[in-house]
């Protein structure tokens, strides 16, 4: 199950980025989450993904 709060989402998705995920495109598909809704939702709390250290950093 998937965080809705955004802090607890930052960290579980950045876990997961690090540790199980090649790219957020990756992990989304698998987890069948909405790229978009993510992205928008840690937007959000000033938090944007950065493709080539694949993880979500403060803006």
């Amino acid at each position: 199950m998937v965080p809705n709060d955004p802090v607890m989402l930052l960290s579980f998705l950045n876990l997961k980025l690090r540790d199980h995920y090649s790219s957020l495109e990756d992990l989304c598909e698998d987890l069948d989450l909405d790229k978009e809704e993510i992205t928008k939702k840690l937007a959000a709390i000033d938090y944007r993904y950065d493709r080539d250290g694949n993880r979500f950093v403060a803006v």
